[in-house]
């Protein structure tokens, strides 16, 4: 995070608000199942095992498989040229989102959840360092980590405000979880309808921007 340009911790901020928004609505949703964060899932399941619960195991299986897909197709759309890389992701994110609010619409929500949990995978693709994640957008531990180990180099006596891009980001997503949470009630999944608009500006103005 601290070593991309403005223009880069400009979108990177603006997609982690766009996760927790997201995320926010798929936990509420499926009363306590994320859709992006998959460490929280995999306990979940494990714990679904244990206790014989064969049902809640099967549906966690199925997002943790469908998180996996999403990233797949991610990482194929983000190769090639570069610079177009970014908005070509995006607008495939926007574009699963849509066919999620589509579903939803339509009574078919099941199907809106695996749509949501693949456009939150995808995302992570947007930025791609050598086949890699160069900054973690749909899930903090990492951020949170960098964010910690940041203030202990600040206390030897190194960038005072290094952490401030970790912790920036952070907000960003839990902004955006904060803001879906307050809307939920009346919107329910309808309210995937303005998460793929969002998508979808981010995608014109990455592609148009020195951001792409």
């Amino acid at each position: 995070m601290r070593a991309l340009p403005p223009p880069h911790r400009a979108l990177a901020l603006s997609l982690a608000v766009l996760a927790g928004y997201v995320d926010s609505l798929g936990f509420l949703q499926l009363g306590g199942v994320f859709v992006s964060f998959m460490s929280g899932n995999s306990t979940r399941l494990a714990a679904s095992l244990a206790e014989g619960r064969w049902a809640a195991a099967g549906g966690l299986a199925g997002i943790l498989i469908l998180f996996v897909m999403g990233s797949f197709f991610g990482a194929l759309i983000a190769r090639g040229q570069q610079g177009r890389s970014r908005s070509r992701v995006l607008a495939f994110e926007g574009g699963l989102l849509t066919l999620a609010a589509l579903a939803s619409w339509t009574g078919h929500k099941p199907v809106a959840i695996g749509l949501m949990v693949m456009a939150m995978a995808a995302e992570n693709s947007v930025f791609l360092r050598n086949g890699e994640v160069a900054v973690s957008l749909t899930y903090m531990t990492g951020t949170l980590v960098k964010l910690g180990q940041s203030l202990a180099a600040a206390v030897m006596g190194g960038d005072r405000w290094g952490f401030g891009p970790y912790l920036v980001l952070w907000a960003g997503l839990t902004g955006g979880a904060v803001v879906e949470a307050l809307t939920f009630g009346r919107l329910g999944l309808a309210a995937l309808w303005p998460a793929a608009a969002f998508a979808f500006l981010l995608a014109v103005v990455t592609r148009f921007s020195r951001a792409a």
